[in-house]
């Protein structure tokens, strides 16, 4: 795959974020994969991203690998797995459907744009709910997914979100949040449930085209990047005000994802 030279410096930044969101800064974690679907063919940026947040989940398991609650995990697996084949069947239908290599590029694109769009929008609405000084309010917010539905639903549309666009992280914080977990539980359940469903997802990306040499080839050049990033996120992340790096990313992934929609 050649890339120009500013794709490249593109790129190389976008694999050191998802390092820092591995690392802890999960909030920009969205940006990295916007950017990635504007710099490369939409399509082909979910296969080559997709290698690089194994290699996040990897060290990021290794450091949190103790603290996951397993019984939150076996819950959300099934349904998680429905929505991956769910979003398979959405790309696979794309490329059935359009035998333009540009025009399925484009609908991938789309259907990132609106799925970041709306991840975006959900992130807002947990900050603003989570903040409220209202205790009902609060409580009403991180109660959430009590009921098997609610479950079912947030498993699914995390699966399909990740298949689709690599972005099921805030739908993950909404459950997790809900389930009031200490700070390291959280951490760490969030850690294995990404490499599993990551895992989960490589046979499907192979089977799409989405996963080939030239994108492994990639994947294998900005690896280090990542591995960075996820140890500079440790190191800097109670030195920063997260919530203003976190509410900047966020701007700018809503800004990229219009500019895929249209």
């Amino acid at each position: 795959m050649h890339l120009e030279a500013w794709q490249w410096l593109v790129v190389i930044l976008c694999a050191f974020g998802i390092g820092l969101s591995k690392g802890g800064i999960a909030g920009i974690g969205i940006l990295p994969i916007a950017i990635f679907a504007l710099v490369l063919p939409a399509s082909a940026s979910v296969g080559i991203v997709l290698p690089l947040l194994i290699c996040g989940d990897i060290v990021a398991v290794s450091i949190f690998r103790r603290h996951a609650v397993w019984g939150h995990l076996q819950r959300l697996f099934p349904w998680a797995a429905t929505g991956i084949i769910g979003g398979f069947l959405t790309l696979y239908g794309l490329q059935q459907t359009h035998y333009d290599p540009k025009l399925v590029n484009h609908q991938v694109g789309r259907c990132i744009g609106g799925i970041l769009i709306l991840i975006v929008l959900l992130h807002v609405w947990r900050s603003r709910a989570t903040s409220h000084n209202d205790v009902e309010a609060n409580q009403e917010a991180v109660l959430v997914p009590q009921n098997s539905w609610q479950i079912w639903g947030v498993g699914i549309a995390a699966g399909f979100a990740t298949m689709v666009a690599n972005a099921s992280g805030p739908i993950l914080v909404i459950y997790l949040l809900a389930m009031r977990l200490p700070k390291m539980q959280f951490i760490g359940t969030a850690a294995w449930f990404f490499l599993i469903l990551n895992l989960f997802k490589v046979p499907f990306m192979y089977l799409l085209n989405l996963i080939n040499a030239a994108s492994l080839t990639l994947d294998l050049k900005l690896a280090p990047c990542v591995v960075a990033g996820v140890l500079t996120g440790r190191q800097i992340i109670g030195h920063i005000d997260q919530k203003l790096f976190e509410n900047i990313a966020l701007a700018l992934t809503f800004v990229a994802a219009l500019r895929m929609m249209f």
